[in-house]
């Protein structure tokens, strides 16, 4: 059983930046996929961002060019970095990882954007 757990939200005032982090309790090499998906309060979940086992990276047309999705394999660990943050950005967000084609997901973490 792999265990994910967020860490890094909070309150930000918009155009402010977060790092988002999440610790895997496994090797995260060897997963085939890790990624972040955020939900709004009444919204449904949504992909944000996706990083490949060799290091690909893609992204949520609503976040490209503000965000960056990165992971430390050493350390277990997978990022996002969130700048430029808008009203619009705030939602719980979740990491996701899948090793042999099974999902984990993380317990979420809250990004309030406001003044």
């Amino acid at each position: 059983q792999v265990q994910l757990v967020e860490s890094g939200g909070g309150l930000v005032q918009p155009g402010g930046s977060l790092r988002l982090s999440c610790s895997a309790s496994t090797t995260i090499s060897s997963a085939n996929v890790m990624g972040w998906y955020r939900q709004a309060p009444g919204k449904q979940r949504e992909w944000v961002a996706t990083i490949l086992s060799r290091g690909s990276t893609n992204y949520a047309d609503s976040v490209k060019g503000r965000f960056t999705i990165s992971k430390d394999n050493f350390n277990r660990t997978m990022y996002l970095q969130m700048n430029s943050l808008k009203p619009d950005d705030t939602a719980v967000y979740y990491c996701k990882g899948s090793w042999f084609y099974r999902d984990y997901w993380g317990q979420g973490t809250q990004v309030t954007v406001s003044s």
